[in-house]
């Protein structure tokens, strides 16, 4: 079963009642899964980072963190993906974090630039569900341009040592992520791209010991897919197409449904009909500067639910108004999640689980 198939994931035996619930108007006591930014500080300086505006700008202390976190195996919450926003691995308390999801039993999931794997090596490798480094490069000359350091720097080699480092002792999945970059000129003349590429990092990935290659699309600062001129795009096809031969029973391909959106050139707005987001119920982003209904929109006071830097989780999200935002006017943009609000709408009129499956992955 695909990662990246979301609906599939709702006909879980372990979701599928809360996803019910849902559809049938009732208000959950807490979320399946919570995306926690540790902090709003990056050691890099991605040209291309959607979050750049926010860097930065505050990180929670490590005494409200691990409170934090207790907050959510308390609450309820299924699983947690520590992400940013920042470095969450930067945070001097997601260490303990980890720590304190992986005994109570909560699935953890951690998107990483790679250059801290080493400092949380052993509970990394320990608890964590499964651990995916945003690489976007096979080169060091190629990552020094997508994915420089403050100083303008190459680290290309210190976060493939480090994943390779976790490969050796992990008991979750190591996910190696490749998001393809373009940069145009004033006239929509491609002046930079890391396409070139994809095949390179997808053997990379697996000659590392990932257990997966994840390709995914450019957003802009909007969350509108970056359409891909037609030579590039014929060039990742044909890239995707070799890749696939690297699949076997400890490697896969992933595609993420932004590249098949530039793939299809569907229209970069994604018009919805409904008015409230059900997974809004199920997911959530907390962070240090607040709690939004959603990752899209991250940083939006008009998404902005509460505050956990000095509020317990539980009393925040008993009185967290989910309706703030209308996905038909607020949600035009490229939604991954879009599917399964569709499919949960249609859950209120079917009386049983039509495809039960046991649990294969928490994170919708």
């Amino acid at each position: 079963m695909s990662r990246l198939d979301l609906v599939a994931k709702l006909s879980q035996d372990t979701v599928w009642p809360y996803a019910k619930k849902v559809a049938a108007g009732e208000r959950l006591t807490a979320p399946l899964v919570v995306d926690l930014d540790p902090t709003t500080f990056c050691d890099l300086a991605c040209p291309e980072c959607i979050s750049g505006t926010l860097l930065n700008k505050g990180r929670f202390t490590k005494e409200r963190l691990a409170a934090l976190a207790r907050e959510l195996c308390t609450a309820g919450v299924k699983a947690v993906v520590l992400i940013g926003g920042g470095e969450p691995l930067a945070h001097p308390g997601t260490r303990d974090v980890i720590k304190i999801l992986g005994t109570s039993g909560l699935h953890i999931g951690v998107v990483t630039n790679g250059t801290m794997i080493d400092r949380h090596l052993d509970v990394i490798a320990e608890y964590v569900t499964w651990l995916r480094v945003s690489v976007d490069a096979a080169t060091p000359e190629t990552f020094g341009q997508v994915r420089p350091d403050r100083k303008g720097r190459s680290v290309f080699d210190k976060v493939i040592a480090n994943m390779r480092a976790l490969a050796q002792t992990k008991k979750g999945a190591l996910g190696y992520s490749f998001l393809l970059v373009t940069r145009m000129d004033d006239e929509g003349k491609v002046i930079y791209s890391n396409h070139h590429e994809v095949l390179a990092a997808a053997r990379l990935a697996k000659d590392i010991g990932c257990d997966y290659f994840e390709l995914k699309t450019l957003f802009d600062e909007q969350h509108f897919v970056v359409q891909l001129p037609d030579a590039l795009l014929r060039s990742v096809r044909a890239q995707i197409e070799q890749a696939r031969d690297l699949r076997d029973d400890s490697f896969d391909l992933e595609i993420s449904s932004t590249f098949a959106s530039a793939e299809d050139r569907r229209p970069a707005h994604q018009g919805k009909a409904y008015h409230t987001c059900s997974v809004a119920q199920l997911r959530t982003l907390v962070t240090p500067n607040g709690v939004y209904i959603c990752s899209y929109h991250r940083g939006n006071d008009k998404a902005r639910l509460g505050d956990a830097v000095d509020e317990d989780f539980s009393a925040l999200w008993e009185k967290a108004d989910l309706s703030i935002i209308d996905p038909s006017r607020d949600c035009r943009f490229h939604c991954a999640r879009n599917d399964i609000n569709l499919a949960i709408a249609g859950m209120a009129a079917v009386p049983e689980n039509p495809h039960p499956r046991e649990e294969f992955d928490r994170f919708l």
